[in-house]
Parts: C-alpha cells; structure tokens; sequence
C-alpha cells in the first residue's frame, strides 16, 4: 500500500478500481516446534526460579539471618535473570497468573497459555522435589524448621507467625490476599506493558520483570512469604504436607492462586478497556499454518493508516518494497500505453472524417 492509498483511507475516500491489501504485522510463530520450544522454555525456566527461591529463603535466613532486603533482591535476580536467559525461545512468562493476562489480551493463544500453565507447573513440582531431598536433616534438625521459610501462608503458617505469636497477633487471610493481590497487579501489569511493544528490547523486559517480582517480595514476604506465583507455591506446598508445619501448606495454597488470577483478571480487563475506548481493538488470529497474527480493527482512519504506514516501512527494510514498486510502475506504464493508444485512434478517426469530407 503506498502512501497517497493510506492518505486516502485517512481520509475516508476508497477507489474500488484501486483495491488496497491491508497486511498485517506479524508476531510470535506458535504452533508446531516454536510452541514446543517455548513450553521447554517455561518448564526449564520455572525451574530454576522455583529452586534458586527455595534455596536462598531456606539457606539464607535461618543459617545467616538475611533481611528483607536480601529476599526481595533475590527473587528479583532469579526472575531478571531467568527471564533475559530463556527470551530466545520468547518472552518467557513464568508465572500461570501472568499466563492467564497473556491469554486474555490476546497476546498469548488459549491452547499455547493452557500449555504453559502446566509446563510451569511441572518445573515447580521438579524443583520441590528435588530441593526437599537435598536437605541436611537429622534428629535434631528437621524438615520443619527448613521448610517453614519455603512455604507460603497465613496465620500460623506465616513466616512472622512465631514473632507476632507473643504479641497475640497474627497475619490473618485478609492481609494475606490484599499483599498478593497488590503485589501480582504490579507483575502483571508490568509484563502487560513489556509485551505492548513488540521491539522492545529483551534487557529492559528482564529487568522490567526482575525489578516487579522484586518489589512484589518486599510487600509479601512478612505476610504470606512471598508467592507471588501459583506454580511456586504449589512446587513447595506438595512436599512440604504432613511435615508438622504450623499450618498444612495444601490447605492455604488456594489464597495463592486465586490472589494472582483475579490480579490477571483485572490487568486484562484494563488493557482491553483501553484499547476499546481509543478506538483500536487486537486480536490473536491464527492461521493454517501455525502463525499468529494480530488483527487491528479500529474506527479511526487516522490511526489504522499509521499502522499501515509502519508495515509498509518495515515491508521495505526487509525488500518488498522494491517489488511493490516495481508492480506499480509496471501498472503505470500500462495505463500510459492506454492512453496513448486512445489518442492515436482519435487522431486517426478525425483523419478518416477529414477524407470523406
């Protein structure tokens, strides 16, 4: 589409004679080895979180008295960095409540999301596993007093549940759902924004990530210890049952994904409200041949002949401009013999008059 087409359609003028094809940007490939290979991506990727989370609040805390500084430093790091390793296989999500955005803003297809959902479970289940048997234990040392760091909940399940106990106080379920569902709004919506912009860079992504888990870890962390994430809570939830903890981590663990599902909900809810009211509405199609696309349908010429405009740049930096200008000039030459044609034939017509007469 050339420019004086797109300045037409801003317009609100159309030439049917002069038909227009509206290409549309492609993103991410799914289907096939690509939704594979980010499904690999999540579940190696949900691992190495869960297991550097577990391993720095149980090590961390009880042998060298770490602070919350420490904690929220760590999480931070181990999404930043996990994130920034595994972006070549696509912006990784990690979390099932971020999944859940992704699917629901049409970034993320509901087959692919459902995938992920339980590759990112199977990587936290693994880490669980394979944390809870590396343990030291002994008589006097068990796996209580390492699991108590690890595991996420309220009341006496709370990691501040034994210094709030002699003041009679406790973190009720309330202030447990209010801190994680604060805490997941602000995870979400930044990986809402880091997707907006499909040439964003991957560092600012990462870091983007790495910095909202970390604030989130400050926020929670005394609460509830620090969810954040469905598939992290329940990674340690499973092996830390019948341990004797101060309350069974399966019978809170429900807190841990409702608070980041209704925070998804809400980010989502967000976003497409503000697509609607300026105009623009994307859509996730996908094609026969495995590829998603996003479809802009807007009400507004103005801006619909932006985005053709930015396609046809980037239809030029990768060389079909040439060819497209090629074909127009092709057309053009055409109607030029046409009309030359034309001409000729009159001038021949008023020649035979002249004879006759």
């Amino acid at each position: 589409m050339t420019q004086i087409d797109a300045q037409r359609l801003a317009t609100g003028q159309d030439d049917d004679t002069n038909p227009t094809v509206t290409p549309v940007p492609p993103t991410r490939r799914s289907g096939g080895r690509g939704m594979w290979m980010a499904a690999g991506g999540e579940l190696l990727g949900s691992f190495l979180v869960c297991f550097a989370i577990y391993t720095a609040y149980v090590f961390g805390t009880p042998l060298y008295g770490t602070n919350l500084a420490f904690i929220a430093i760590a999480t931070g790091v181990a999404y930043g960095v996990v994130t920034l390793v595994f972006s070549a296989f696509s912006k990784v999500q990690l979390n099932p409540a971020v999944t859940l955005a992704a699917v629901l803003g049409s970034r993320t297809r509901p087959l692919d999301g459902l995938l992920y959902v339980v590759a990112q479970l199977i990587g936290a289940l693994a880490a669980g596993a394979l944390f809870r048997g590396l343990l030291p234990l002994s008589q006097t040392l068990t796996s209580k007093l390492w699991l108590a760091f690890a595991v996420n909940g309220f009341d006496k399940g709370s990691v501040s549940a034994t210094a709030l106990n002699g003041a009679g106080a406790h973190f009720g379920i309330m202030i447990a759902i209010v801190v994680e569902l604060v805490a997941s709004l602000i995870i979400v919506a930044m990986f809402m924004r880091g997707t907006d912009d499909e040439d964003g860079s991957t560092q600012r992504y990462a870091a983007g990530m790495g910095l909202a888990y970390g604030l989130g870890a400050a926020i929670t962390f005394p609460v509830s210890g620090a969810a954040l994430n469905p598939a992290r809570a329940t990674g340690i939830a499973v092996f830390a049952q019948g341990q004797g903890l101060g309350a069974e981590p399966l019978g809170q663990l429900w807190v841990f994904w409702v608070a980041p599902v209704l925070a998804a909900a809400i980010v989502s809810l967000v976003v497409v409200g503000r697509e609607i009211v300026s105009g623009g509405r994307i859509e996730t199609e996908s094609h026969d041949d495995g590829e998603d696309v996003k479809v802009y349908d807007s009400e507004d010429p103005q801006a619909y002949a932006g985005m053709v405009a930015g396609v046809d740049d980037q239809y030029d930096a990768q060389g079909y401009g040439a060819q497209r200008n090629g074909a127009e000039m092709s057309s053009g030459e055409q109607m030029d013999a046409e009309v030359e044609q034309q001409q000729s034939q009159t001038e021949s017509d008023a020649d035979e008059g002249v004879e006759t007469h």
